[in-house]
């Protein structure tokens, strides 16, 4: 027995490795007593197993304070954190619930047009820093471990054709052409290609390691450079740091440059993530087998879930990027006859038009 009376209230006594732990329960009530006693020994025990003890009344302003101290944050938590705060800061995290979640998406929709996919990653960065809290030992379970999203559509992946390319290049501030341009003969992502360092491109094999990948699988891998890309890098070449940079300062975002360039080009808007895409469609066109795309792109075969990578040798991917030139060179060249014949033919329209116009006069 444990729980004693004194001064008429329970006082609740525990032994611990041979140490007497005391406190008031501060009650004269029999059963609220046992339940302090209970919470009590369970707290005594975690801090004799080194866990800490739950704490649901912190609130996820605080939680928050503690996961930038303490954990991993990523740039893009940082950018759902500043959509999270406002709704979530005074919430104690073991006050979260399922139906706070809903509340939560159902106030995202009223206060601006979003689609649910936007929604589903705050809420996907938010069940996020619920299982660091539950490894840090400040909640017992994730209260949204289980919560359900919402059905995401399938949106089309567009791809970018030679002459949007061009308009593009022609509209784009002076270090966001290098980036586009990286981004359509390589396939890397935005995160990989600003990371990129000069100490990682090989100039005598023309060929570049990818620096700071997505994924740990696609952080080994290595790229040809197409002929383009490979004198854009030359003529800027240097022994250490960044690739990309702006005024010789690490670029961290792009999203103004890009949305400008694109008004300026007046073509249709794409993300910058749709270059990539257009990257894997155009060896696709010509003619490089998946696995070797995959290779390129840092993307997993795919074929059971502990292949990490499909060996490919690295004259597979030379001849893959040769082609992908040969294509893009091709594909220029057939477009290129296409609006001479049509500029013909509007020169034998016009002559037609002007003939039928004089007879007519005469």
């Amino acid at each position: 027995m444990t729980l004693w009376k004194r001064g008429g209230v329970y006082w609740t006594y525990v032994w611990v490795d041979g140490v007497r732990h005391a406190k008031s329960t501060e009650t004269a009530n029999r059963r609220r007593a046992e339940r302090i006693d209970h919470d009590f020994k369970e707290e005594l025990h975690l801090k004799r197993q080194g866990l800490s003890e739950p704490q649901p009344d912190m609130t996820f302003g605080e939680l928050w304070a503690r996961f930038l101290a303490e954990g991993s944050p990523l740039a893009y938590h940082r950018d759902r954190f500043k959509l999270l705060l406002p709704y979530w800061s005074e919430v104690p995290i073991g006050r979260i619930t399922k139906a706070r979640a809903d509340d939560y998406r159902r106030e995202r929709h009223e206060q601006k047009t979003l689609s649910d996919t936007t929604v589903n990653r705050d809420l996907e960065v938010l069940r996020h820093l619920l299982f660091w809290a539950v490894d840090m030992g400040y909640l017992a379970t994730n209260p949204l471990s289980r919560v359900r999203m919402i059905r995401e559509r399938r949106k089309p992946r567009l791809v970018v054709s030679l002459e949007e390319e061009d308009k593009l290049l022609r509209t784009s501030a002076p270090h966001l052409r290098r980036i586009v341009i990286a981004a359509l003969d390589s396939g890397m992502r935005r995160g990989e290609i600003l990371g990129q360092l000069w100490e990682h491109i090989d100039f005598s094999r023309r060929m570049l390691y990818v620096t700071r990948s997505k994924t740990p699988e696609g952080e080994a891998r290595e790229i040809p450079l197409t002929n383009r890309l490979f004198a854009i890098l030359e003529s800027s070449r240097q022994k250490s740091g960044l690739v990309f940079t702006f005024r010789g300062e690490s670029i961290q975002r792009i999203k103004t440059a890009w949305k400008a360039a694109i008004r300026r080009a007046g073509i249709r808007y794409f993300r910058f993530h749709d270059l990539r895409h257009s990257f894997n469609t155009r060896l696709m066109l010509a003619g490089v087998q998946q696995e070797v795309r995959k290779a390129l792109m840092g993307h997993s075969s795919g074929e059971d879930v502990n292949a990490i990578y499909t060996h490919v040798e690295w004259p597979e991917k030379l001849e893959a990027i040769r082609r992908l030139e040969h294509w893009v060179g091709e594909e220029r060249k057939r477009q290129k006859e296409e609006q001479e014949k049509r500029k013909g033919g509007e020169a034998k329209d016009e002559q037609q038009s002007d003939r039928t116009a004089t007879s007519g006069s005469v």
